[in-house]
């Protein structure tokens, strides 16, 4: 729009960034796909690598994944403290598996109980993809508190800069990032070990990206370390 318009009436917001303007909600399914394979690859797991309650644990996940569906199957456009409770709930007993699970993993790496490359590919590979869930969860479930927060625009200071964010004319004016948006950055951040387009801005999203980064590297790299030798 010309510079003569940025004052006109008809648009009061024409300066005001996005993240302080409400909009509409981002749809519930997503999350939920992405939640019920981590179920899925969590209970695949072998017992060697698992609780002694994985059974249990993966029912909890599924319990709390349809309570969080029903509370909210549409657009989530407020903030409702129960579902947002309920899904940090879920996230947390999907962390506390998968790292027991990694745990696990280590040990089995260090004393060599883990014969079977392709299985240790294939444990190894499980992890590291619910660890990116996992992180994507915590990223999208905390940054400007939350998605209905965000729909709502509560929170007048984003966690997360996005690209968007710092070059409008390469986005719509009405952008906003969604449930993708946090799990490719949980992706480039497990696989470059440090943040790519998407920078932390707030303390607690650049120590849970050093977690993650941590996390990844340790796996990765055992995991591709033992599997060399094994091949050879």
């Amino acid at each position: 729009l010309p510079i003569s318009m940025s004052h006109h009436p008809e648009f009061p917001n024409l300066h005001v960034p996005h993240w302080h303007r409400p909009h509409i909600g981002e749809h519930r399914w997503p999350v939920s796909f992405v939640v019920a394979v981590v179920i899925f690859l969590q209970y695949s797991l072998p017992k060697s690598l698992s609780l002694w309650i994985q059974p249990e644990i993966v029912i909890v996940e599924a319990i709390l994944t349809i309570i969080i569906f029903a509370i909210s199957p549409g657009r989530i456009e407020v903030h409702r403290k129960s579902t947002w409770w309920t899904s940090v709930a879920l996230t947390g007993v999907m962390t506390a598996s998968n790292i027991a699970s990694a745990v696990e993993l280590v040990k089995r790496l260090i004393d060599g109980t883990i014969k079977s490359p392709s299985n240790l590919l294939a444990f190894g590979g499980s992890i590291w993809l619910t660890n990116i869930v996992v992180f994507s969860l915590w990223y999208w479930e905390f940054d400007r508190g939350g998605p209905g927060a965000r729909a709502e625009a509560i929170d007048p200071y984003p966690d997360f800069l996005f690209p968007q964010m710092t070059d409008p004319e390469y986005s719509p004016a009405n952008w906003t990032p969604t449930y993708f948006d946090y799990l490719f950055t949980s992706y480039t951040n497990a696989s470059a070990f440090s943040p790519t387009d998407v920078m932390p801005l707030s303390r607690w999203a650049k120590m849970l990206m050093m977690v993650q980064s941590a996390t990844s590297l340790i796996t990765v790299g055992l995991v591709v370390a033992r599997a060399v030798n094994i091949l050879h």
